[in-house]
């Protein structure tokens, strides 16, 4: 019992070491969170895409992956550019006179567009199957009988940390009513990918 219990804890930290960190997808899903829109589309595809991937890595396929480096390459280049892409159109709204955003949600296209964003940047940065997949599978390799365990722990974690980052954000909406606090956090949130998206292209 205690020996599994140390197994899901050290995959709870070792996952949440892994995805708390400024990145692409936690500043998206922190901006859906403070709008109010598709909050619980977009945390439970960050959530299960984890879910998968941490499947995956424990499950033995992180070697596999690595062992394919022209597809991360082209994952890269492909993730690199869409990072670019998004984080031109962020600092457009951040620089826009009037382009103050709101903190309710909008139209269903909206919605649609937040899941197909978020589906972009879980799957298309090579990163998180270096992460996800490979070093979180095989810190699960060393834990042996127990890897589904630490998977698990890890799966935990993934799921606590988008859940309160998705619907803790709306916590932010009084100070982000005024225009100008959106403009600063598009000002963020477009540097942040446009250096991802920069660095994954270089890395490529």
């Amino acid at each position: 019992m205690t020996s599994t219990f140390t197994a899901a804890a050290a995959g709870f930290g070792t996952g949440l070491s892994l995805i708390v960190a400024i990145g692409a997808q936690n500043a998206f899903v922190l901006r859906q969170g403070v709008r109010r829109e598709a909050v619980l589309a977009v945390v439970g595809i960050c959530a299960l895409s984890d879910a998968a991937l941490i499947a995956l890595g424990v499950g033995g396929v992180g070697a596999v992956v690595v062992a394919w480096p022209s597809a991360l390459t082209a994952v890269g280049w492909i993730g690199g550019a869409f990072l670019l892409g998004y984080g031109a159109l962020a600092a457009r709204r951040a620089i826009r006179p009037g382009g103050g955003l709101r903190a309710e949600g909008e139209a269903a296209g909206s919605a649609r567009r937040a899941v197909l964003t978020c589906l972009a940047l879980t799957w298309l940065n090579p990163h998180v199957y270096l992460d996800t997949v490979f070093l979180l599978g095989s810190v699960a390799a060393d834990h042996g009988t127990l890897r589904w365990t630490f998977g698990l722990g890890a799966v935990l974690a993934s799921l606590c940390w988008f859940t309160a980052l998705g619907f803790g954000a709306r916590l932010l909406g009084r100070f982000l009513a005024k225009p100008a606090a959106w403009r600063v956090m598009d000002g963020v949130l477009a540097a942040t990918m446009i250096v991802l998206g920069a660095a994954l292209i270089a890395g490529s």
